[in-house]
């Protein structure tokens, strides 16, 4: 896989973890950054109703109309999805202020990343597990 996109820019990986323990997507964060090659960009929520109150569908579709289109200005990207101008203009905003998009110095914007994967994991804690007993469902 090629390091860099047709226009010669780096292509870029964002990787969305959902980790309840801040500190400890932290001390990840940094570990990746010492290594000797890119590891790519992590963004954690710490939970799934943050994660779905800041990323919804409306978003996700901003994020997809720009994904290797280049600079795109905010009323072009508005018609590209079929959306209010002013709308788009507000969704934009919460993108930036979470990274996946950025804005160049022409005032334009940009979704930098090639690649989006989102790591989110449901799992029981051995706590919560309920227990099937002879006499029926027991917690």
């Amino acid at each position: 896989m090629s390091t860099t996109s047709s226009v010669g820019r780096p292509l870029r990986c964002l990787t969305i973890t959902l980790q309840a323990d801040w500190r400890a997507a932290l001390r990840q964060a940094g570990a990746r950054a010492t290594a000797d090659s890119y590891q790519g960009e992590f963004l954690n929520f710490e939970s799934p109703g943050v994660f779905f109150s800041r990323l919804s569908e409306r978003r996700w579709a901003l994020v997809r109309a720009m994904q290797g289109q280049g600079e795109l200005a905010v009323r072009e990207l508005a018609r590209r999805v079929g959306r209010d101008v002013k709308r788009v203009h507000e969704d934009v905003q919460t993108l930036i202020e979470l990274g996946l998009v950025e804005r160049s110095e022409s005032g334009a914007v940009i979704c930098p990343f090639s690649e989006v994967h989102i790591d989110m994991r449901l799992r029981v804690e051995p706590d919560r597990v309920v227990q099937k007993t002879e006499q029926g469902l027991a917690a």
